[in-house]
């Protein structure tokens, strides 16, 4: 696993760089200390699978350095990384094309896991990202009297269970994100949580899951 992570601070990208070393050694680490530096580097010779980038670092400029790194190298992953983990910070890297959002708080092996997963083609995201938003049930739309109290259906917070009514609807992605009044790719968050807590790969196994478990469309 070949990966370039650019971040402003030594001590972070020395430390991610042990962590990740630590974890699997396999991992060959590029650094680069601004986003000049790893532009630079992924135009160049240097091997790279997948890119780190820090959010704050010189040269990002918000999001827009994220935006001219898959503009320019569409086949390499990205990756942004940050202090902190804000839901609309999360959204909107998701929107500009990364793969997924780290956190700087991530374990050696949480991290690893995480790079593995987004290397396969799925995306990562914070598991806080998938906590309940606040958001009420809309009444009638979805009863869950009558499940037992293990039922995997109860884990799921009140905007997911609005989004799998939907999805046991036929739904599309855009015509949930419209029904709930939300951005789509709050919907796709939203799935992903789903899925995690269904154990299906696909809306179609979700919906099948669901059905089982006593769900009523």
């Amino acid at each position: 696993m070949n990966i370039l992570l650019a971040d402003d601070h030594d001590l972070v990208r020395d430390g991610i760089t042990s962590f990740l070393k630590t974890a699997a050694p396999e991992v060959e680490v590029a650094q680069a200390k601004d986003f000049a530096e790893a532009l630079s580097i992924v135009d160049g010779d240097t091997p790279v699978e997948l890119t780190i980038l820090d959010l704050n670092m010189p040269g990002m400029n918000g999001l827009s350095g994220l935006t001219v790194m898959r503009q320019k190298h569409p086949e390499i992953p990205v990756v942004i990384l940050s202090g902190s983990v804000k839901r609309s910070d999360v959204l909107n890297a998701l929107e500009h094309g990364a793969s997924g959002y780290l956190p700087k708080t991530l374990s050696g092996k949480s991290l690893i896991n995480a790079l593995r997963l987004i290397l396969s083609g799925e995306k990562y995201i914070p598991s806080a990202l998938l906590e309940d938003d606040g958001s009420k049930l809309r009444p009638g739309e979805i009863d869950l009297d009558g499940l037992t109290h293990d039922n995997p259906l109860r884990q799921l917070t009140n905007r997911e269970r609005e989004v799998l009514a939907l999805l046991t609807k036929g739904l599309s992605n855009k015509e949930i994100a419209k029904q709930l009044t939300v951005r789509e790719i709050t919907v796709k968050v939203h799935l992903t949580g789903i899925f995690k807590k269904l154990g299906a790969a696909n809306r179609t196994q979700a919906v099948k899951i669901a059905m089982q478990l006593g769900w009523e469309a």
